[in-house]
């Protein structure tokens, strides 16, 4: 049993951005799966937080490209968000690297994140991404 099923409730229904938030539940719960071992691995949770910290990079790139691209309304408050999220992830991997135990404020993180941004930000986005054409 996952951490953090993949469930109907995230899907969007734009297969670029379903990919890349599979790709985010998946990495959380590899989070769990190392952090609940009886030996943590502290050099595969460093790779886990570098994943993310990329992840965040290229997916946020991707969804701001499309809002600027399609004028979405809202993106500027979506953005901000974004920010957040990356400043938070970066924050933590740097903290780990510098020898601070973050795995279960990591796991914390990223559990937020899917069920309040994903499920009711990016939710929002997409009845106008479609009405533009996105799929």
């Amino acid at each position: 049993m996952n951490f953090m099923p993949w469930t109907d409730e995230l899907i969007t229904g734009i297969s670029k951005v379903d990919e890349q938030h599979r790709w985010l539940v998946d990495a959380t719960n590899q989070l769990h799966n190392e952090i609940t071992k009886a030996t943590v691995d502290r050099a595969a949770v460093g790779q886990i937080l570098r994943g993310l910290v990329d992840y965040t990079f290229k997916h946020f790139i991707m969804e701001e490209e499309m809002f600027k691209r399609l004028g979405y309304p809202e993106s500027d408050a979506h953005l901000a968000q974004h920010n957040t999220f990356t400043n938070d992830i970066t924050g933590l991997l740097e903290r780990h690297l510098s020898g601070e135990a973050v795995s279960v404020e990591a796991l914390d993180l990223l559990k937020n994140w899917l069920v309040k941004h994903i499920m009711k930000t990016d939710m929002a986005y997409v009845p106008f991404l479609k009405a533009k054409g996105v799929n």
